[in-house]
């Protein structure tokens, strides 16, 4: 059971965060809530929390998965670049890479091209745990976009795509 009262060096109690429940967010202003940017960013919020949670029943955390699929995509990849292509900092991207060799879901090697570099490459119980995985984050998006009928979810995820593609290239928006 986690504590809910810490005593401070000068003796008076501290309620802990991590045992208080989280509070709701509260509403934004009239004139905020109605922002597509406002909506989107709630929504988001949403689906990366219905996901984490799908995550952590597999065992993985988010940035875990995020990496093991570069990885299944990209490798034999140099651990640096592998970094770059996810945009994770080259520290957190070793703590990340650290559990996932621990759990058997990838391998580090010296990078033939060059042996200064590390290169990685998913393991079979990496690519069965990525399966695993991906079926968790499905079934989490499924319930994310429940309130919508699949013929809206279809036009919701192409009108999303375009959102995307227009940041990424500006004359395909």
């Amino acid at each position: 059971m986690l504590p809910t009262v810490s005593p401070c060096s000068w003796g008076s109690p501290t309620i802990l965060r991590y045992a208080l429940p989280m509070p709701e967010t509260p509403p934004a202003p009239s004139a905020i809530r109605t922002l597509p940017s406002w909506l989107l960013g709630r929504a988001a919020a949403r689906g990366r929390a219905l996901v984490a949670d799908a995550l952590a029943e597999q065992g993985m955390k988010m940035w875990h998965h995020v990496v093991l699929a570069a990885v299944a995509d990209l490798g034999p990849v140099a651990q640096a670049e592998l970094g770059r292509s996810v945009s994770l900092d080259p520290k957190d991207m070793v703590g990340v890479l650290n559990d996932l060799q621990d759990a058997g879901l990838v391998e580090r090697t010296p990078d033939p091209r060059d042996r200064r570099k590390n290169a990685v490459t998913i393991t079979p119980q990496g690519h069965r745990t990525l399966r695993h995985c991906a079926r968790a984050a499905h079934r989490a998006n499924k319930e994310l976009l429940a309130p919508l009928e699949e013929e809206e979810r279809d036009h919701f995820m192409d009108m999303l795509t375009r959102v995307v593609r227009a940041e990424e290239d500006p004359a395909a928006g």
